[in-house]
């Protein structure tokens, strides 16, 4: 089984040896025209572009100087403020969480005693304290 480039490689030798055995019969000033217009299409031609080298990508360390060694002793030492300002985002989204989190239980709290103490207040016959969506009921009634 052939593989493509192979098929074009026969195909274009081919080619050459047809045009190779026409040419035996051509008068000599053809083919001095022919060799003027092979030289000066390959003058003409353009110049094979120029493969660029691949670089590897280099990972570096969050803050490194992008012309700082990954390892060894170019490395540079944070400042204490430096630090603080590398940790502060991770400190105010821990705290944002936790204030929401008790935001929240706060709310819940302060509907329960609501809750409570609509129970409290009304007059109600002890079924409807022993009823499990009564809480439900309170909720949407105010």
């Amino acid at each position: 089984m052939s593989s493509a480039p192979d098929k074009e490689i026969e195909f274009a030798s081919s080619i050459r040896r047809a045009l190779d055995e026409s040419t035996a019969g051509l008068p000599a000033a053809t083919l001095d025209r022919l060799a003027v217009a092979r030289r000066l299409a390959l003058a003409r031609k353009k110049p094979e572009p120029a493969t660029a080298p691949a670089f590897a990508p280099v990972l570096a360390h969050a803050g490194a100087a992008p012309d700082a060694p990954l390892r060894g002793g170019g490395e540079r030492r944070l400042s204490p403020l430096g630090r603080l300002l590398r940790v502060w985002p991770v400190v105010a989204l821990v705290g944002g969480v936790a204030l929401i989190a008790y935001w929240e239980n706060a709310q819940r709290a302060a509907e329960l005693a609501d809750i409570d103490a609509a129970m409290l207040n009304d007059d109600l016959p002890l079924n409807a304290y022993l009823d499990h969506g009564f809480n439900a009921y309170l909720s949407r009634a105010r």
